[in-house]
């Protein structure tokens, strides 16, 4: 008897769980083709622009193209790797990784790329059971599931600045593919 009641318990305990962790594997499955998406695309737009192009700004107050692209990289490792993953967050005022300085176009992709593999390799190995963990984001109580749809909010705004910076100088930006 006491057999039966704790197979039954453990069977009872799956039925209940087992839809939970499936839902927040198929959330992971799903961000990671839309994140792989975002990549592809944003890589484009950054491979497009010509690089005598990148100092521009849509106006003064604006940050420039070439910014704009390294402040979605280093957006990408805050969110995953501090924010998800526990490591300790860069100083944006230190930092020379996202940094236009001294970075050729080619760095700048590269380096962009970089975070994307990172933040990809993380996300893949994420516990889904911390998902209702909450942190502070800016003074606000945010769980982690709420930091990854900020940080896609987050590419794809900038990404965004980075597309009127193409039609200000005259370029058609690539077609928008869905689902990123």
């Amino acid at each position: 008897m006491k057999q039966i009641l704790i197979v039954t318990t453990v069977l009872l305990f799956s039925l209940v769980k087992s839809p939970l962790f499936a839902q927040q594997d198929n959330f992971i499955a799903d961000y990671l083709e839309r994140l792989e998406n975002s990549r592809k695309y944003l890589i484009l737009v950054a491979e497009m622009m010509p690089e005598d192009k990148y100092d521009f700004r849509a106006t003064p107050e604006s940050m420039s193209f070439s910014e704009n692209l390294l402040h979605i990289g280093y957006a990408i490792d805050w969110h995953s790797q501090s924010l998800l993953g526990g490591r300790e967050s860069r100083d944006w005022n230190t930092d020379t990784i996202f940094k236009v300085a001294n970075k050729s176009k080619e760095d700048m992709i590269a380096t962009i790329d970089k975070a994307f593999d990172q933040a990809i390799k993380l996300i893949e190995q994420f516990d889904t059971t911390k998902m209702d963990e909450e942190l502070d984001y800016f003074g606000l109580n945010r769980t982690k599931r709420q930091i990854f749809l900020l940080l896609a909010d987050h590419i794809t705004h900038h990404r965004g600045q980075m597309l009127v910076s193409m039609r200000l100088n005259g370029l058609v930006p690539p077609r928008y593919v869905l689902f990123q």
